[in-house]
């Protein structure tokens, strides 16, 4: 995205662990100067360490994306460190895995004002910076969950449903105002992170990702690759794709489906420990990193996400096989 000899300077919210801290590293791979933001000081501290070992240059910045003041200093202090933002990458998340008759009217508003809000006031910062020079990358972190809500996740998901309409939006501003920013919002599978080890939970088992489960380094190099290409949607892995397309046809029957398995598919066969820290209002202090507990579930390629890639020859190809395919049936009705 830059356009100076300079190394690319990104920003990423969540970057303390997780998918964050998977992007974070994957940047840094790439001699990136990153911003990271995120409320736990740990956790920062490690990505930040982590960043500078794979060979960037990153400087943490605690912060709460619910704030918008506190999203815009940080960005400054970006800017004053390495110079004009490039990219922007929108990742932080809360959430609370709960039947909606047993959530409290504070906590779908705090996963709304971080998961939904925080993505808002994060492009509304870029924004900023991005449009009086007419170039840089803004990418949204979104997920399947963003077409097909799924029971015990309703903040969550409609959070995720929320940021799918304002991408929309943008998307639409920013053609009309024939302006050269960019916008990605990638829909993101079930990811081996730590999200299972600290969300606020009412199940009476330990959470889990619905599988199939991919780690999140597979996820973080789709999104370095979506930073330097021009697409408006990019979904991850085969399940995203499958739930994206299958809700558009067969809403009611997903309904049905995860009536009768979605209670059951995010829980794991051990109890649940209802006395240990969650981090919807605070950040439980800890250096968790990127992974997550279901390293040997987990996958780190996706044909899907090559094939998605490569689509265009991919379609040549094809149409290649076909008119090959054509002349050859012809050939032989004309020798018939």
């Amino acid at each position: 995205m830059s356009t100076d000899i300079r190394p690319e300077v990104v920003v990423v919210t969540g970057a303390s662990a997780g998918l964050g801290r998977a992007i974070v590293n994957e940047f840094a791979r790439h001699g990136a100067s990153i911003g990271l933001l995120a409320r736990g000081r740990e956790g920062l501290e490690g990505a930040r360490r982590e960043a500078e070992a794979l060979g960037g240059k990153a400087i943490a910045i605690p912060t709460d994306v619910a704030d918008y003041r506190q999203v815009e200093e940080a960005a400054a202090k970006v800017e004053e460190a390495f110079g004009p933002i490039d990219i922007w990458i929108n990742d932080a998340m809360v959430g609370v895995m709960s039947p909606v008759k047993e959530m409290q009217p504070a906590e779908y508003k705090r996963v709304t004002d971080v998961t939904y809000l925080g993505q808002v006031y994060g492009t509304m910062t870029a924004l900023k910076r991005m449009l009086p020079r007419d170039r840089g990358k803004i990418i949204l972190i979104g997920s399947a969950l963003a077409y097909r809500g799924i029971p015990l996740q309703s903040a969550y998901c409609g959070a995720k449903h929320a940021i799918q309409g304002f991408a929309d939006s943008l998307h639409a501003e920013l053609i009309h105002d024939k302006s050269h920013v960019q916008l990605t919002m990638v829909q993101m599978p079930a990811m081996n992170t730590p999200q299972f080890q600290w969300v606020k939970n009412r199940m009476p088992n330990k959470p889990q990702p619905v599988p199939p489960i991919y780690q999140p380094e597979m996820a973080a190099r789709v999104v370095y690759w979506v930073a330097h290409h021009n697409r408006a949607r990019m979904d991850v892995g085969g399940s995203t794709a499958i739930v994206v397309t299958g809700n558009k046809f067969a809403p009611r029957l997903g309904d049905w489906y995860l009536g009768r398995t979605g209670y059951k598919s995010q829980q794991r066969d051990e109890p649940a420990d209802h006395n240990k820290p969650d981090n919807l209002w605070e950040p439980v202090n800890k250096d968790f990193g990127a992974h997550g507990v279901f390293d040997e579930r987990a996958h780190n390629r996706s044909f899907q996400v090559w094939a998605d890639k490569h689509r265009a020859w991919i379609g040549l190809a094809t149409a290649g096989a076909v008119a090959v395919g054509a002349a050859a049936t012809a050939m032989m009705r004309g020798r018939a």
